[in-house]
């Protein structure tokens, strides 16, 4: 198996808060020792509701915000590392993709400045490779000389789009890219992205809380609860079989069209504890979980082929009802 062009490894983030002027700081954490690797042309998806650490895990991989522990490797070079001089060129090779391309494209600028910009940070003053780039993302050159605001959602998406691969990476991070969009233009920017992962062998990592799209586009999916990455497998299984029962619990709330994910009706936030350390992210609200769920923080393990859990229930049969 050739080596990964992006490895995570071990990191957390975490936050110190202090209460009042005279209060003891607690630590909050937005991750937990989180590790995946994305292979060459893979598409992985990270999966989780609100505020399970998708966002923090794709900006500590671009090294946006630096990880309070672990390391990222990027084509094997450890970038938490480096320093800001260091780590400019190699910036290139993974570009963001944003949730709401009307707040990430300028909108005083035409789409020639826009695009003009990525080609000047290679070193590129001919327009050439504008026109190109247009052309696969299926707009016309007539689009250049317009604004942000003249397009549609799903038409400033693909700009974004285009934007990104005028730097020619090798990895892509979709954070919610498509969630801000209509079903219809949902499924047309996912095949476009599943064109362009072909057409330039990019590897992309899709970050997003609908069950439906991450699992229509990925190889792989990471499950996220609070922090945690709970387990991550290839689509197929984990859909079929979950080996978590939080995976299994987001594939029986998610509905059958759409598959947008919410918090199902027994999870109560306010009895879990983001400061704690002990015992798995998941067990308060966890109908299987024995005591050392709750006193040992379990670590991820495979249980089938490249199906890895963090769950020491390794008996649980949790497939969906319907399968």
């Amino acid at each position: 198996m050739t080596a990964p062009v992006l490895s995570v490894q071990g990191v957390s983030k975490t936050y110190t808060q202090r209460a009042g002027l005279f209060g003891r700081p607690s630590q909050t954490y937005a991750l937990r020792d989180v590790s995946f690797d994305l292979r060459a042309g893979e598409i992985l998806g990270l999966v989780g509701e609100s505020g399970s650490g998708k966002t923090t895990v794709g900006r500590i991989a671009m090294r946006l915000i630096d990880p309070s522990e672990g390391k990222v490797y990027l084509a094997g070079q450890d970038v938490t590392a480096l320093s800001s001089t260091a780590l400019r060129p190699m910036r290139r090779r993974i570009q963001l993709i944003f949730q709401d391309p009307s707040a990430s494209l300028n909108p005083r600028q035409t789409i020639r400045q826009i695009l003009r910009t990525p080609l000047r940070l290679r070193g590129i003053t001919d327009d050439t490779e504008i026109a190109r780039m247009l052309a696969i993302i299926g707009m016309g050159a007539d689009a250049l000389d317009r604004t942000p605001a003249m397009f549609s959602g799903g038409q400033r998406q693909r700009l974004s789009i285009a934007r990104a691969l005028l730097m020619n990476p090798d990895i892509i991070v979709a954070d919610e890219a498509v969630s801000a969009l209509d079903v219809c233009v949902q499924a047309q920017v996912v095949n476009l992205l599943l064109d362009l992962r072909d057409q330039f062998g990019l590897s992309i990592l899709f970050i997003g809380h609908d069950l439906g799209v991450v699992g229509l586009i990925s190889d792989r999916i990471g499950v996220m609860f609070r922090g945690s990455l709970v387990e991550i497998a290839p689509s197929r299984g984990l859909f079929e079989r979950p080996r978590h029962p939080y995976t299994a619990r987001l594939l029986a709330a998610a509905p059958r069209q759409g598959g947008k994910l919410t918090p199902h009706a027994e999870v109560d936030a306010g009895r879990l504890s983001p400061t704690s350390t002990e015992g798995c992210a998941f067990a308060a609200l966890c109908s299987h979980a024995i005591t050392e769920c709750r006193t040992t923080r379990p670590v991820m393990r495979e249980t089938a082929p490249d199906h890895w859990t963090a769950c020491r229930r390794a008996d649980l049969d949790l497939r969906p009802a319907h399968c």
